[in-house]
């Protein structure tokens, strides 16, 4: 029998396929993304963006109007997910095949089906073949049917949530190159599961039917909406293909595997862990090995690719990805530095594609070996201090913020990681209480560092005497020029400040904006010959000095030098959340009445908050009012405008102005060009405000509300998102949504009247156990109490009985039927977990006092209870011990 292909070998097929078909082979690009969209390469496709908008094909000095390439792409956005499921992976291989201009749909379909259908290529069998297409893509729907000859039945057609790239584009944007896409899948058969091809157009999730190819049809020039809102598709002037086909699925159907842990490349990772850590690999039950074995793939490709573990950017995220290695490396028993020790198994398995790997092993396993050291320091006592807290948690409950903030603070733990330890136990994380919590202590460090605000403005205000206010230039440029005036540390003016030390720094212009108004203090980073530093906040004085808390990472910062400033991409989710404030703030004004006022707001990069005085919570109503409203900013795409004017020319104007805020003579006014109707009326935006704020209305993106609360009498707090958070908000709520649809077997859209049956059921459910366990009680009592003990015991006829599998309520209602039937003054029933006592009204008023006896009871059963004269009961862990102290409780 012949073996199947290996990883190694699709992969080369596959390049030398289309290298028969006139694709120039291309080497893959580095795991650093080519393009500040993104940190890391995500797609095969990122490399070739200038050349999908009409840059000349031409690559290392040779024209190709058609390329191929196998491309290392990692992602980390669902990162929890990976070792728990079958097809979620940090770092994948995209094969893909590209036209800029050539050829176009036909070819790429006919030529996708040759591959992995053709004898001497993968070989896999047509009959299990499936696609999904754009449902208005009757092109390809022709060529698929007519051409290749797939059943009509095999093929589903989907929207553009599903069929066109990017997702949703005709209504929603990006502008720009877009169009429809076809997707192919391969039925694995009834052993990965019973579901059909018909339910997969329900369900869209599958572990029988795996998508191995996507390919892309760009064929449009997306533009805005028109006057009716509808979407603008113009044809663009050449067309192109950009298609990607994952190795490792691939890999997994032609090798027969369950999984991509199974294939040739991971096995031997697996095995290894396996070997070292003596616990076998058990599938998808080890979720452990598989974490190590995946994370241990991305971390070494993004160590060769030159990429150093750090607190920020793509360094902070690749030291998240290894220490969530080393964490389930800790969770197998790896007490010392291990994990580097499996890079070599990475390099025998994707060395000869890709050779920077080979080439830098020793320094990636040396990094390596540094981190695993550095955090199984901290590693062990924070696992055991958070699973102190967790262990005492029942499912369902939720870790205090602070507590999460104190494992970040103490351990070195990030929220993330937290999360995932904690849902192992069942346990949700307060991630808005831990984010008060860091903005409490960051707060505090400020105010109680030697470089923080306490000694800005007041110990070290004396070395700031006699500086000239910093040239802001923030709101044009985010990056510029600009010479140290003034070091300043601990009351004193420095000349230097060296690699590891933290000070003030005090530049002649900046673009960094001090906070104020709401708005955080800018980051970034700043640079000069022989050296960087980290600005990790901006704050400004009352005369207008901007203090940037600088850490210097490399070289000697002097005074007087001249260095290159950058603003960190944040600022724009801060410009977003800025904008989208005062949208926010007029919007609450035309929904609630002009009683609305700010009392106070936070705009960051992450999230917007915005207090404002009103006297009742705001209704579902009222809240989507206020976002359709901020929505029809956004969607006109109104220019945002800002002048500096006399205070007094500018409320004569107009513009809202913060009450009890102080102003000069002369207030910058920040201004919407345009209006919006609400019932009637026009809405607009004009404050007076010195804060960065995008361009255009356009430029903030989704906006969502996420909650309405009380801070204080009268005043009200609003907490919302903007652009890429809103987006990725919605996203995670969609997600949960559809799993807990699938959970409950319907749709999202059936997922209320789902939930509603379900409690139906339960509530019938519950009303027949309660009518079983009343008929329990009664057939254990006997005919009118008769199994019940009854003996006389200071002065009162008491009757006791043991009962089984009751409780709550039914053993109340036992009690009661008890002292109605047996004639007795006091009536005591013991269950499993339940002490219950009821006394009658005469035997009360002989003194009689069902509270103080379930005391004593309860204490002799292992437990604690208490209550009325009449009727008590308890909560106990020894039935047979509450009942033999009755002889003693009188």
């Amino acid at each position: 029998m012949t073996a199947p292909l290996t990883t190694a070998e699709i992969r080369e097929k596959y390049l030398h396929f289309f290298e028969s078909k006139g694709h120039l082979r291309l080497a893959s690009h580095s795991t650093v993304a080519p393009d500040p969209t993104t940190l890391f390469t995500v797609a095969g496709m990122q490399p070739f963006k200038e050349n999908f908008m009409g840059a000349p094909a031409v690559f290392d000095g040779q024209a190709s109007k058609r390329v191929t390439t196998a491309q290392k792409c990692v992602r980390v956005g669902d990162i929890e997910n990976v070792g728990r499921t079958r097809r979620h992976l940090s770092l994948f291989e995209m094969m893909g095949n590209f036209s800029f201009g050539d050829y176009f749909k036909r070819d790429a379909i006919l030529w996708a089906w040759e591959f992995l259908t053709g004898p001497e290529w993968m070989g896999m069998d047509r009959d299990k073949m499936y696609v999904t297409i754009y449902k208005d893509d009757e092109e390809a729907f022709g060529y698929w049917t007519q051409e290749v000859g797939l059943p009509a039945s095999h093929i589903h057609r989907f929207d553009a949530d599903e069929n066109f790239w990017p997702a949703n584009a005709p209504l929603e944007g990006p502008n720009g190159p877009c169009g429809p896409c076809s997707e192919i899948y391969y039925d694995r058969g009834e052993n990965y599961g019973d579901d059909t091809w018909g339910d997969y157009y329900q369900t869209r999730e599958s572990a029988r039917f795996l998508e191995v190819w996507n390919l892309v049809f760009p064929q449009y020039d997306r533009q805005d909406l028109d006057a009716n809102g509808q979407p603008v598709l113009k044809d663009l002037p050449f067309k192109n293909i950009d298609t990607g086909m994952g190795l490792e699925r691939v890999a997994s159907v032609v090798q027969d595997v369950p999984d991509f842990y199974s294939n040739d490349v991971f096995k031997p990772i697996i095995d290894r862990v396996a070997e070292l850590s003596g616990k076998p690999y058990e599938g998808e039950v080890s979720v452990s090995h598989r974490v190590v074995a995946e994370h241990i793939r991305s971390v070494s490709m993004i160590l060769a690719d030159g990429v150093a573990f750090s607190n920020t950017g793509r360094g902070y995220t690749t030291r998240k990805i290894a220490r969530r290695a080393i964490r389930h490396g800790y969770m197998l028993g790896f007490r010392e530095p291990t994990l580097y020790k499996l890079v070599e198994l990475v390099v025998a398995g994707m060395g000869e594609a890709y050779p920077e790997l080979k080439q830098n092993q020793a320094k990636v396993e040396k990094a390596l070996q540094d981190e695993e050291a550095r955090f199984l320091r901290t590693l062990e006592g924070g696992i055991q201090r958070l699973g102190g807290l967790l262990g005492g948690m029942e499912k369902g409950s939720v870790l205090a913020g602070a507590d999460a903030f104190e494992l970040y603070d103490t351990y070195g733990f990030p929220v993330d990681l937290t999360r995932e330890i904690a849902e192992e136990y069942g346990v949700s994380v307060d991630e808005a209480g831990y984010a008060e919590s860091l903005e409490h202590a960051q707060e505090v460090a400020r105010a109680g560092s030697k470089y923080g605000k306490s000694e800005l403005f007041g110990g070290n205000q004396e070395a700031l005497e006699g500086l000239p206010a910093t040239e802001f230039i923030g709101y044009d440029h985010l990056e510029g020029e600009g010479q140290v005036l003034a070091l300043v540390g601990a009351g004193e003016r420095l000349s230097t400040l060296g690699a590891g030390s933290e000070a003030t720094v005090v530049l002649s212009r900046t673009p960094f904006y001090g906070e104020g108004g709401g708005e955080v203090g800018d980051t970034g980073r700043i640079e000069w010959d022989g050296g960087f530093g980290q600005v990790r906040d901006t704050q400004k004085t009352k005369q207008g000095v901007f203090l940037h808390s600088v850490l210097v990472q490399e070289g000697e910062l002097t005074e007087g030098v001249t260095v290159r400033a950058v603003v960190a991409p944040s600022r724009a989710a801060i410009q977003r959340h800025h904008t989208a404030t005062h949208l926010l703030h007029a919007a609450l004004r035309a929904v609630l009445g002009e009683g609305v006022q700010q009392k106070g707001s936070l705009v960051a990069a992450e999230r917007l908050r915005f207090d404002f005085s009103h006297g009742s919570a705001m209704t579902a109503e009222e809240i989507a009012a206020v976002e359709q409203l901020v929505s029809r900013w956004v969607s006109a795409n109104f220019a945002v405008t800002w002048q500096e004017m006399p205070i007094a020319e500018a409320k004569a104007a107009g513009a809202t102005a913060l009450f009890g805020e102080k102003y000069g003579e002369t207030v910058r006014v920040v201004r919407v060009e345009g209006d919006v109707d609400y019932g009637g009326a026009k809405v607009s935006s004009m404050e007076l405000c010195g804060g960065a704020h995008v361009r255009r209305t356009g430029d903030i993106g989704a906006f969502v509300i996420l909650f309405d609360e009380n801070v204080a009498a009268g005043v009200r707090r609003v907490e919302a998102l903007a652009g890429e958070a809103a987006t990725a908000w919605v996203r995670e709520r969609l997600n949960a949504t559809a799993k807990a649809a699938a959970l409950l077997n319907t749709n999202p859209e059936g997922l209320e009247a789902r939930i509603s049956g379900l409690q139906a059921q339960l509530k019938a459910g519950e009303k027949e156990v309660a009518n079983l366990k009343r008929s329990l009680a009664e057939a254990q009592m006997g005919g009118g109490g008769s199994a019940a003990q009854t003996r006389e015991l200071g002065g009162f006829k008491v009757a006791s009985l043991k009962l089984s599998g009751i409780e709550g309520n039914e053993l109340r209602a036992a009690a009661d039927k008890l002292l109605d039937t047996s004639g007795a003054d006091i009536v005591v029933l013991a269950a499993d977990k339940g002490l219950v006592v009821k006394a009658t009204k005469d035997a009360v008023s002989r003194g009689a006092h069902a509270g103080q006896l379930v005391g004593k009871l309860a204490a002799a059963g292992g437990g604690k209870g208490g209550g009325r004269p009449d009727m008590a009961q308890a909560g106990i862990t020894d039935a047979e011990g509450a009942l033999g102290a009755l002889d003693t409780a009188f």
